[in-house]
């Protein structure tokens, strides 16, 4: 298999034939008669630290998704740029908080006109903290609509759990996977770093307020499989009680590191 070129191109204005809507309805009948599978990018617009655009989890699956269609010859889908929010981050400036039912209606009637179009096979790619609606949203299109196709949410993260853990845990990091820290600026380095400015990046350092909180509350992704997911409460920190930014001082970021997760 061939290597993976780092850092990508971007594709979203292009006319490669990777997206769905920068094609005319021939294209698309074209491509349906060999491939019926898409990829659906889901983000979101929310605050990543100063260094990192708010469009950072919707670029990290966009880029994920056009080097994916690219080796394969899928079609994808213009990313979801605003998604649904855990009770923590509302109120945090630049954070555009969509209502749950309103993103799920939305998700389904994406998928709706999808599966209209033709693509019976559809992957919703996530890379954003709504791991808790999106599986909702296929269920309940499933249920309302009742017709074949292969509906699927992947994470992105749970697909390469090893590569983004701390280095306590057998993964490559010094610090664990949270948000907006030093595993999805690595990603980001090494798929859009044009858009990150690494001289703004600050380090916070995470303290915990519940005694052994680490081995009962998850953080960002899952990725520990601790017993309480880090969006199973209301009101309990995460496991280091904090978010640490990847900045002066300490490990920034290592493109390298994002590169090994494909």
């Amino acid at each position: 298999m061939a290597k993976w070129n780092f850092p990508p191109k971007g594709q979203m204005d292009g006319s490669s034939g990777i997206y769905l809507q920068n094609m005319t309805w021939k294209q698309v009948e074209e491509r349906l008669e060999r491939d019926d599978v898409i990829i659906v990018p889901v983000g979101s617009t929310e605050a990543h630290g100063p260094h990192a655009p708010l469009g950072e989890d919707t670029f990290l699956v966009a880029r994920m998704a056009e080097m994916v269609a690219e080796r394969v010859g899928c079609t994808v889908a213009q990313p979801i740029w605003y998604g649904s929010h855990p009770y923590h981050h509302i109120g945090m400036p630049g954070t555009v908080v969509v209502d749950d039912d309103v993103f799920k209606d939305y998700v389904r009637s994406v998928m709706a006109g999808l599966w209209n179009a033709g693509f019976r096979k559809q992957i919703i790619l996530n890379g954003h903290g709504q791991e808790y609606v999106i599986p909702s949203a296929i269920h309940q299109f499933a249920k309302r609509f009742q017709v074949p196709g292969v509906f699927v949410n992947l994470n992105w993260y749970h697909a390469i759990p090893d590569r983004v853990k701390d280095r306590e845990h057998g993964g490559p990091f010094e610090t664990p996977f949270i948000h907006a820290d030093e595993v999805e600026t690595s990603f980001s380095l090494a798929l859009f770093p044009e858009l990150l400015e690494m001289k703004e990046a600050v380090d916070t350092k995470p303290y915990g307020f519940l005694e052994k909180q680490g081995e009962h509350v998850d953080k960002a992704g899952n990725v520990y499989q601790r017993p309480i997911a880090w969006y199973g409460h209301v009101g309990l920190p995460g496991a280091d009680g904090g978010l640490r930014l990847p900045g002066r001082g300490s490990r920034q970021g290592d493109p390298s590191q994002g590169r090994k997760g494909f």
